[in-house]
């Protein structure tokens, strides 16, 4: 199969970069886009929430953290392990809820996870994963060394009290957490301005004792841009960073939050404003401006992605269902004498 390359031309370190967070953004949104068709087959039980439009997210944080940092996410959780380099074929699998699924089927779409690429998984429950956050950056500071853990949560979740002590925690300890707020403006289907009276989310943060900042992150440049800037200086400072993350997420809330209920809670115009400064649009308008993207380029990677995507399946089918007795499994850890 034909892989996306560059042109030979132009070898510059920032255009690899771009190339490489085009790329990832099409696999996440590309996978993405495949899974309400195996939803409504009845291949993929549970609930479904999916990432489109909020792809640079993680195309522009994640490549930038290496193998020994940590990242935990909220149920909207695919892209994170994607990105992370948790297979695809393991992630289709574990929608499927089979063993060969990176929760050996019995996490779904909410609780997936990778430890061994770092990726502490998902959390089904709204700002669930910044205490856990805590906790590690807490052990970071423990052991010592220069590692960070990211953790991306909603805009929901900043009303949670958890989400606040765990911040206020963050800060009176010093611990290296990097808090990324996903604001694409809905809790589920309530805007930000009904769900508290100070829509400032860096303020929030800054009343803790983190420094912060807000950033449009439907470019996909300006997130990488401030995340290795704001990571590189975490190495260094050891403290917990806090980023809000401008973003919009062009489906429902998630596999039941149809077009007829969105109506309720927003417009159709609006989506369709979100929808022309999409990431991936701008991304690759770039690329093509540099003379790093051509036609037959972006049909190889497209037919890639699409082969990696049909393998997944091909694997997510073929894998078997959990045995009933494995339910027993992995409840209880030995005791360790305390």
């Amino acid at each position: 199969m034909a892989k996306l390359t560059l042109d030979p031309r132009d070898t510059s370190t920032d255009t690899q970069e771009l190339l490489g967070m085009y790329r990832l953004m099409v696999r996440v949104r590309r996978f993405e886009e495949s899974l309400y068709r195996r939803y409504r087959e009845g291949k993929i039980g549970g609930y479904l929430h999916r990432y489109d439009g909020e792809e640079a997210l993680v195309a522009g944080v994640v490549p930038l953290l290496r193998r020994d940092d940590y990242i935990l996410c909220t149920y909207r959780d695919h892209g994170h392990a994607i990105s992370c380099g948790v297979p695809m074929r393991e992630v289709m699998a574990e929608l499927y809820g089979r063993v060969g699924g990176c929760a050996a089927g019995k996490g779904g779409s909410m609780h997936l996870i990778g430890p061994e690429y770092g990726f502490l998984g998902g959390d089904g429950i709204v700002g669930g994963p910044v205490p856990v956050a805590l906790g590690v950056g807490y052990a970071i500071k423990m052991r010592g060394g220069d590692q960070v853990c990211a953790c991306y949560f909603g805009d929901g979740a900043i009303n949670q009290g958890g989400v606040h002590e765990s911040m206020n925690m963050a800060a009176l300890y010093g611990v290296p957490v990097l808090f990324i707020l996903e604001n694409n403006g809905y809790a589920m289907g309530t805007a930000v301005e009904r769900s508290t009276r100070q829509p400032d989310m860096v303020a929030k943060a800054a009343a803790h004792g983190i420094a912060g900042e807000q950033i449009d992150a439907m470019d996909a440049q300006v997130v990488r841009e401030a995340a290795s800037r704001i990571i590189g200086s975490m190495r260094t400072t050891h403290e917990p960073y806090f980023l809000e993350a401008r973003c919009y997420r062009y489906v429902g809330h998630g596999v039941a939050d149809n077009a007829q209920q969105q109506r309720f809670y927003r417009e159709e115009d609006e989506i369709e404003q979100w929808k022309r400064r999409d990431p991936l649009l701008s991304t690759r308008a770039r690329l093509v401006e540099l003379g790093a993207l051509g036609e037959a380029d972006e049909k190889a990677l497209e037919a890639e992605v699409e082969a990696e995507i049909a393998e997944a399946v091909a694997f997510a089918e073929q894998s078997p269902e959990p045995p009933l007795d494995s339910l027993y499994e992995n409840v209880f850890t030995e005791s360790m004498g305390v």
